[in-house]
């Protein structure tokens, strides 16, 4: 079976490109200020110096704009349109996959995505046994 192919959508929403066109500029600034000339050894965009226009910069956001953090929140679970999963975590029209980690939240934890991931977990199993 191959892979899935993950689309994050980071770009999408118009937004979402100015932020991090904002952001991206920003670090840019900060980056070239002379405070860091005695660290700095190159920038990663060219041009070096100067903004980029608005295509380059969207060119350069697409190759690469990433997350190092935990995706969570892809797999809504409810009963009404858009759920994914039931409130048993069953994944809707397939039978005996369920699914049990962080996709199901509804949001973002403002703490480390272990410890609620390993709960969810566990109550997916505490359900799979009392339905059997």
């Amino acid at each position: 079976m191959d892979a899935p192919i993950i689309e994050a959508n980071y770009l999408k929403e118009e937004q979402d490109w100015r932020a991090y066109k904002w952001s991206t500029e920003l670090a840019r600034e900060i980056g070239n200020s002379d405070a860091y000339k005695d660290v700095r050894k190159r920038e990663a965009l060219v041009p070096v110096s100067g903004k980029l226009n608005d295509a380059e910069m969207r060119q350069y956001l697409a190759k690469s704009v990433n997350t190092f953090f935990h995706p969570t929140s892809t797999c809504r679970m409810g009963v009404g349109d858009g759920a994914v999963v039931d409130p048993e975590l069953r994944v809707y029209g397939i039978e005996g996959l369920r699914v049990a980690d962080a996709s199901i939240m509804p949001s973002i934890t403002t703490s480390n995505t272990n410890c609620p991931s390993m709960m969810i977990g566990w109550k997916c199993g505490d359900m799979m046994v009392k339905s059997a």
